[in-house]
């Protein structure tokens, strides 16, 4: 199989597969329910599950999102990540066919995980921060584009801006402005992107949130139950296309 091919294939089910795994620890870490101890199962009437339920997006597709014992609904969140880990793969196996595309699909996958927890509980867990830190590290040390000078300055300047951004907000207005998780992650997206896409990453996060609100606006749900925005997530959601940005030019 061509290379052109082999790898948006092998990275799309690879994240399909991945992404059944992530979508249990968005569900069940923050409830305080083990990720790695235990079969899959049921909430609803807490029947295991066995292989042909566990096929990504086929087995939810099939029961049409709901438990084919009880018919309790599937938390929907399985298939949308599942589904999202599957296009990450794809993408970046298809701008960059090679062993870079793995990085770049590790890379996408940790920011869809912090990306999901932070939109769902307002949660930016250290140790998913640490590893994709890591992450960055080690494709530096490989010879992955961009250099690792690049990326330690990335990571230093990343954690920095947010952190002066947020100690001067809580200094003029008294209150936190900004999760004590947001550095911690841009400096990690740092340490993978370069200290140059620093920049670009901060303007397509402000912009996204900015179109958030908008469309929240338009359709009379501006946010009147919570003012926070998870801008973790929208960290993430800006750092992925720069990552490819990177595969693509440095291919």
């Amino acid at each position: 199989m061509a290379d052109w091919l082999f790898w948006p294939v092998a990275l799309g089910v690879l994240g399909g597969v991945i992404g059944s795994f992530l979508a249990t620890i968005v569900i069940r870490w923050p409830q305080g329910r083990s990720v790695l101890k235990g079969r899959s199962h049921c909430d609803g009437c807490d029947a295991v599950l066995g292989p042909r339920d566990l096929i990504p997006l086929v087995s939810a597709a099939l029961a049409r999102g709901r438990c084919r014992r009880c018919d309790a609904r599937i938390d929907p969140l399985h298939w949308q990540i599942e589904l999202a880990a599957l296009g990450i793969g794809v993408i970046a196996g298809l701008v960059v066919p090679g062993p870079e595309a793995l990085a770049g699909s590790v890379f996408g996958w940790l920011l869809l995980t912090l990306a999901a927890l932070d939109v769902t509980d307002f949660w930016l867990p250290d140790p998913l921060t640490l590893a994709l830190a890591l992450g960055g590290l080690v494709a530096g040390v490989a010879g992955v584009e961009p250099s690792l000078a690049d990326r330690l300055i990335g990571g230093a300047a990343g954690f920095a801006s947010l952190w002066l951004i947020g100690f001067a907000y809580k200094r003029l207005r008294g209150r936190e402005g900004l999760g004590g998780g947001d550095p911690k992650l841009l400096g990690a997206i740092g340490l993978w992107l370069g200290w140059r896409m620093l920049p670009a990453v901060l303007l397509l996060a402000a912009l996204t949130g900015l179109a958030f609100v908008m469309v929240g606006m338009v359709r009379g749900r501006a946010a009147k139950l919570d003012d926070r925005m998870p801008f973790g997530a929208l960290l993430a959601i800006a750092a992925y296309p720069a990552w490819l940005f990177l595969l693509g030019w440095a291919g």
